[in-house]
């Protein structure tokens, strides 16, 4: 504990997780070890008769320490691997021309990215490098159609624009596949600003310092300008700043919807939960309105078609309820959008899960999709459902989005697998992925990557024998670490792959029970979607392993056949959410009682029944109030506080609720637990008089 041997130890290359456990296995080597080697025993004979001190165990301790952790051994050569110092040295391609930046800045719905595009199609060769699948296809259309023959390359998918599948001069592809090799007349990277992205923003500084073009259009905030500017000064190369101006205008109402009996067609409400979801789209039809429903892990062939159905003015389907996954990618016929929250769950550079109010980029990104230049509504219009959230909302549209950060993410993974090659132990590629960040260096304008995801899937394939490089494919692979479906796929993919078995199309099918029919409840709904991920993984993982995935085409020939069933259940999401409450309590009534303290929007409950206390959620709540208030403005932390005092009766559940800090299963909880105290009278007055008659009784039992 002292920390002098601490101090040491980090000397030696043992952090503080290192250090924990090469002492725990130290200490039970010398408490179970039937013999110890013998100057090890010498010494602590010394110590018992005090002829010796106990820091004199430390150099057995570091002996016993590299014999679990072998990489100790080396840490200078680790140190080298480590250092993510100058990451414009990277790319001597890039280093080697002079590039012209040419930063294109303005608001959503400013006609930056347009701009941009159409520098891309007037030249010879280019590359277009977008955040979204749905954007490169875009662009990909947009670019084919306009007779400027251009691939698609995406992680899943490879498409040719010649017909002998010959390379053509323009690609519009993710960032993350953008070629840093190959020369271009002209490349675009769009959203620049996710470069500060904690998980994603690697790709946006590799593609930034790394693409070989001799210009390089940049499309986002103009809060991104002083981090672009300070880039490229390291690389010596000037950016010209284009400024653009919002071409629709764009109102904030001065009143709430309040009800959902004020909708009008062309109206947007925008919820941070698939439970909002499921809730509003749920009240909508019982008002006898159709609506479309667009959420981030619907794949983006329904996202699409319900983009379609909503802009098509001959559908009667005139309300569109969403979450912010319609803030890019999605071309939208939206006149007004309303908040249904402004309270989202996000995730800090340190992987941490934090909840507060969306940001003024976030809320200008979302509200700007309302009025849209070209589409029939020629202004936007934005509130919120709820008084007090326009309040706030107001607060945030009018700050001013402040500068982003000048920090940009570099990968945090790369070199792990070099630093593996020492060592043919594969549990130790998972502990080199945590030492490999604890040792990086990096310059003050950058900060490493959230390697969570990899860090998940390297420990749970662990046990599977693979080569190095298969293994660190695997661990790269895109997961949706909340899918426990997707997870044991990918695992069993390991598997089969360490046995050298090809994962042929019968054997998918096997597995995920293929063919599949239209989902009847929400769950069924969720696992078509888990289904529609796995095969997003096969074919992702059909691009890097030819051999071992060698089924991509009819895999994706029944992709799109899900995707045609997950649109059907997308369209019948009400009756879904219907069944999936008469299935978790059948024959019982779905409505709250009316005296239960609830906010009438939270009366619809579903699912079984937790096991969550009153004692449980009070604490959850509390440590929640303190991490929101480590983490809010003082501005925001008053707002939070007159929110709660504005709420009524019972819209305290509701608010939690929308936060997330209280589940649908938590709140049957406590509408059981409620009614029993009720039909026992223990509230209030009553209450404390059954606890003292109660522990009277105690008493005279135990005398």
């Amino acid at each position: 504990k002292r920390k002098e041997i601490q101090r040491l130890g980090v000397e030696n290359g043992l952090d503080a997780r290192l250090f924990h456990q090469a002492f725990i296995s130290f200490r039970k080597y010398i408490m179970e070890s039937s013999s110890v080697s013998a100057d090890l025993h010498i010494i602590l004979n010394d110590i018992c008769c005090g002829a010796g001190h106990v820091d004199d165990l430390f150099p057995f301790f570091l002996r016993h320490a590299k014999q679990i952790f072998p990489m100790l051994d080396c840490m200078d050569d680790l140190r080298k691997i480590s250092d993510l110092r100058l990451p414009p040295n990277w790319y001597p391609d890039a280093r080697a021309i002079q590039r012209k930046i040419i930063f294109h800045a303005g608001p959503t719905n400013s006609g930056k990215t347009y701009h941009a595009i159409q520098r891309f199609l007037s030249a010879k060769s280019g590359i277009y490098c977008g955040p979204l699948k749905l954007l490169a296809h875009e662009i990909f259309q947009k670019s084919n159609d306009a007779n400027v023959p251009c691939d698609l390359v995406t992680g899943e998918e490879r498409v040719f624009a010649n017909e002998d599948a010959r390379q053509a001069p323009h690609v519009a592809c993710t960032i993350e596949m953008c070629s840093t090799n190959t020369p271009y007349e002209v490349a675009v990277i769009d959203e620049i600003q996710m470069i500060r992205d904690p998980a994603r923003g690697w790709a946006w500084t590799r593609a930034l310092l790394g693409l070989c073009a001799e210009e390089i259009h940049v499309c986002g905030e103009p809060a991104a300008i002083d981090l672009v500017t300070e880039l490229m000064y390291t690389t010596g190369e000037e950016v010209e700043v284009r400024n653009y101006k919002r071409l629709t205008p764009l109102t904030v109402l001065d009143y709430p919807l309040e009800s959902l009996d004020n909708l009008r067609p062309g109206d947007c409400i925008v919820c941070f939960s698939k439970n909002d979801i499921y809730s509003v789209s749920r009240q909508i039809e019982a008002r006898g309105l159709e609506c479309a429903v667009i959420y981030g892990s619907l794949p983006p062939g329904t996202k699409l078609e319900q983009a379609k159905k909503f802009n098509d003015p001959d559908d009667p389907c005139k309300i569109l309820v969403a979450t912010d996954a319609i803030g890019m990618g999605l071309n939208l016929c939206i006149r007004r959008i309303i908040f249904n929250s402004i309270v989202k769950p996000t995730v800090n550079e340190k992987g941490e899960k934090e909840i507060d109010s969306i940001t003024t980029s976030q809320a200008l990104q979302i509200a700007g999709r309302a009025g849209r230049f070209g589409s029939s509504f020629k202004q936007g219009e934005v509130t919120a459902m709820h008084r007090d959230d326009l309040v706030r909302l107001r607060e945030i549209l009018g700050e001013a989005v402040p500068p982003v950060r000048v920090r940009a993410s570099v990968p945090g993974y790369t070199a792990v697998p070099w630093a593996a090659l020492w060592y043919s132990d594969p549990k130790l590629f998972c502990l080199l992925s945590d030492i490999f960040v604890s040792l990086s260096q990096v310059d003050g304008m950058y900060f490493v990557c959230n390697i969570d995801d990899f860090k998940f899937i390297a420990d749970m394939i662990q046990h599977i024998p693979l080569n190095l490089r298969s293994r660190y494919v695997f661990c790269t692979a895109p997961l949706n670490r909340k899918e426990p479906f997707v997870c044991t796929t990918l695992l069993k993919f390991a598997r089969q792959f360490s046995r050298n078995e090809p994962l042929t199309f019968d054997w998918l099918c096997r597995h995920t029970k293929w063919p599949l029919a239209a989902p009847k409840n929400i769950k069924e709904l969720i696992h078509l979607e888990a289904v529609h991920d796995v095969f997003d993984l096969y074919l992702w993982l059909s691009y890097r392993f030819l051999d071992m995935f060698p089924d991509a085409v009819l895999v994706r020939d029944i992709q799109k056949k899900l995707d045609d069933i997950i649109q059907i259940g997308v369209c019948n999401i009400t009756k879904l959410i219907r069944a999936s409450q008469s299935a978790a309590a059948p024959g019982t009534a779905e409505v709250v009682p009316e005296d239960f303290p609830l906010s009438k929007d939270a009366r619809v409950v579903s699912g079984r029944q937790g096991a969550a206390s009153t004692e449980a959620l009070s604490i959850a709540v509390e440590a929640a109030g303190l991490r929101r208030a480590r983490s809010s403005r003082p501005s925001r932390l008053g707002s939070r506080q007159e929110d709660l005092k504005s709420y009524g009766r019972g819209s305290l559940a509701n608010r939690l609720l929308r936060e997330g800090l209280l589940t649908q299963e938590m709140l049957r909880q406590l509408e059981s637990e409620w009614q029993d105290q009720h039909r026992n009278g223990r509230y209030g007055i009553g209450s404390k008089r059954d606890d003292q008659h109660s522990s009277k009784e105690t008493r005279k039992k135990r005398k």
